[in-house]
């Protein structure tokens, strides 16, 4: 049995990884609370974005994580189809269940389903992108960890959503981001300690692209997406910004009269 190391650079790829869960849960919160106020294609654009950030956010987290991934005994790869599918399944159940917490006049029931399908749907990606995975062995798993790893998951989502439908001042959206990239890490990392590889030595060609080939370039490019994203949303006027500017011009334009 290989040793799997799952911090090979310490703890740089832990924080990082963990950083870029947060940026991605708190610009999402930010963006369902500007959503939650306004109507129309407005409504819809922000929940979009908001989607983007925290599936892009849960994704580079567990590549990022992934980087400090090692196992004795053997070089590791990556299936390039297999991981970008893992980053569309993140943003559309990620997106899924934002729309459904958006848009359901029922706000309880969407929460519900909304946090199960998305918290499956995170699941889902962190098991796609394991599998995308090829080494000199083969990979099993504890049921009992993977299982404890999916409720950690839809817990977590469901979380998320309320807080996007509950929280509003920034300080509780900080507060509330960071305890959800916690829960975000927990799931990724109980997950890979569900991990057992078996070595199988072979001076074979793996299959694939090495994580600095393809997952570091990658999750370069779309931590800089959320920080772009975080910048926009930061200088864009709320809607409490937007009325108060209007009611002030209001006189301006009465007495120009």
């Amino acid at each position: 049995m290989g040793h799997l190391d799952h911090a090979a650079f310490g703890w740089l790829t832990p924080t990082l990884s963990y950083a870029m869960a947060c940026i991605g849960a708190a610009l999402g919160l930010r963006c369902t609370v500007r959503a939650l106020a306004t109507t129309g294609r407005a409504r819809r654009n922000w929940l979009i974005t908001a989607a983007s950030a925290i599936g892009t956010g849960i994704w580079t987290m567990h590549f990022v994580a992934m980087l400090g991934f090692r196992v004795s005994g053997t070089d590791i790869r990556y299936d390039v189809p297999l991981t970008i599918l893992s980053l569309v399944v993140a943003m559309v159940v990620v997106c899924a269940g934002v729309f459904a917490v958006g848009y359901s006049k029922d706000r309880n029931r969407a929460l519900l389903i909304g946090g199960l399908t998305t918290g499956l749907g995170v699941a889902s990606m962190h098991y796609l992108g394991m599998a995308a995975v090829r080494l000199h062995g083969d990979v099993t798993y504890d049921p009992v960890l993977v299982g404890l790893s999916i409720v950690i998951a839809v817990v977590a989502a469901t979380a998320a959503l309320w807080a996007g439908l509950n929280i509003k001042s920034p300080l509780a959206v900080t507060l509330a981001s960071l305890v959800m990239g916690a829960a975000v890490s927990s799931m990724h990392y109980s997950g890979m300690f569900a991990v057992s590889v078996h070595v199988s030595p072979s001076g074979a060609t793996l299959p694939g692209a090495t994580a600095m080939q393809f997952i570091f370039p990658l999750a370069v490019g779309l931590g800089s997406y959320l920080f772009i994203t975080s910048a926009f949303v930061a200088l864009s006027p709320t809607a409490d910004e937007r009325q108060a500017s209007a009611t002030a011009q209001q006189p301006v334009e009465g007495a120009a009269r």
